[in-house]
């Protein structure tokens, strides 16, 4: 199971025409053969049908280019985030940071949407209210983390080592929601909710003050990945 596929070469291929030339141009991107996950997951002696599933946080390209790689997954996302990007083209799209080409055929028969009235309550006071138990355990439960994008997905997961939160782009890096610091208000103009995306913040950073016992993961910081992957330390 993956949470995301990052970016792809084949990004290039789907931005290189009018307008989505433009995404490409705003957010250059520079992918090298090893960056993509299914060469990382290959190195790691991880076949590309061996993945079953992919949580989508949310439809940027930086988190979807990567689908078509992983021929026998399934998706998992939710459900308003897909109809709020589906009629998306063009510009529209572009300013959605959405290209979609990058999504695979059949993408709405192989997925599972989740929908708000499947929602779980959580332990009272904890910084999210509900989520989606995805197994029935309590092992995967993904919560809603909207504001940078609608209906984006965190995921909690743990295992017998440890517990996590998979936090996409609820916030951009470690020091974020260790000092309280909100990005630049010209963020703002990529954001599906500013008011949204700081209730959101404000949970990431209740989770990191009151619950020390989960380790914090936010798609895009560098600290993570020198610490856990560079780094080496045990995840």
């Amino acid at each position: 199971m993956l949470f995301d596929t990052g970016y792809a070469r084949r990004f290039h291929e789907h931005t290189s025409a009018f307008p989505y030339s433009l995404y490409a141009k705003v957010t250059p991107a520079f992918i090298g053969e090893g960056d993509c996950a299914v060469r990382q997951l290959a190195d790691a002696g991880i076949p590309p049908d061996d993945v079953r599933q992919i949580v989508v946080s949310h439809f940027h390209a930086d988190h979807i280019a990567g689908l078509r790689d992983f021929p026998r997954a399934r998706y998992i996302c939710a459900e308003w985030a897909y109809e709020a990007v589906k009629p998306l083209k063009g510009l529209k799209a572009v300013l959605r940071g959405f290209v979609p080409s990058l999504l695979p055929g059949g993408f709405e028969e192989r997925c599972r949407m989740l929908r708000e009235d499947e929602r779980v309550r959580l332990p009272g006071g904890f910084p999210f209210p509900d989520g989606y138990d995805l197994f029935g355990d309590g092992s995967v439960i993904a919560v809603d983390v909207s504001g940078h994008a609608e209906g984006q997905l965190g995921l909690f997961v743990r295992t017998e080592r440890s517990e996590y939160f998979l936090c996409a782009d609820a916030v951009w890096s470690s020091r974020a929601f260790r000092e309280h610091r909100l990005p630049h208000p010209a963020a703002g103009l990529i954001m599906s909710g500013r008011s949204r995306y700081k209730t959101t913040f404000q949970a990431v950073v209740r989770l990191h003050r009151d619950y020390p016992q989960f380790r914090i993961i936010p798609s895009h910081c560098m600290e993570a990945w020198e610490r856990y992957i560079r780094g080496g330390e045990p995840l």
